[in-house]
């Protein structure tokens, strides 16, 4: 990656990093293709591989970028002193949409960088894909589960809020009208929902 890019303006940078997470996140790396990236940021192929040699070098950047992003997002905006599960998973939906009020395809592109299986992406990402886990991993260790009735398992009450936080914003990504806030809004009535649920089971 040619560090100029930085030089870029913030609007010129931003494009290109948006369409970039948009092609990947909806196509995988297998799909995507350069073109589809230059015809979504308005830009030249010569203009991008001015700055980014290759494909896999912008599947490079923009995987950096993004956990970078995610991780200050997250380190602002989760209260390390915080202990509920609910509150937490909240704080950490609101991390969330505050990183894609600016890059809208952000945390689709990370949850599908997850389950990419060309081992050329694998590699280029292998040795920063433990920094996001950890951030998380540092989250969920805050989390209190002795405060839960003692029938509930925490983990596996966490789990299933996970996959419910990932079938719903898969979900309303395919909406064009795609709003973080209202996203976020719906995350918090779900979680609310579960809480009392647990709590008046």
């Amino acid at each position: 990656m040619n560090g100029k890019f930085f030089d870029l303006k913030k609007e010129k940078q931003d494009r290109m990093i948006n369409a970039a997470l948009k092609v990947f996140a909806l196509q995988g790396y297998r799909h995507a293709s350069t073109d589809d990236i230059v015809k979504e940021a308005s830009i030249s192929k010569g203009l991008l591989f001015h700055y980014f040699e290759n494909k896999i070098g912008v599947y490079n950047f923009i995987y950096d970028y993004s956990v970078r992003y995610m991780i200050l997002e997250i380190r602002s905006t989760v209260d390390s002193g915080e202990t509920d599960l609910f509150e937490v998973m909240k704080q950490t939906e609101c991390a969330r949409m505050h990183a894609m009020r600016g890059y809208p395809y952000m945390q689709q592109f990370l949850n599908r960088s997850m389950s990419e299986d060309v081992s050329e992406a694998l590699l280029a990402i292998e040795g920063k894909r433990g920094a996001l886990e950890e951030a998380y991993r540092s989250i969920n260790s805050q989390i209190d589960y002795s405060s839960l009735p003692g029938s509930v398992d925490g983990e596996k009450l966490r789990k299933m809020l996970d996959f419910t936080v990932k079938g719903l914003m898969t979900e309303r990504f395919q909406d064009s009208s795609f709003q973080p806030e209202m996203l976020y809004k719906e995350l918090c009535d779900y979680l609310d929902m579960m809480k009392k649920l647990v709590y008046n089971a």
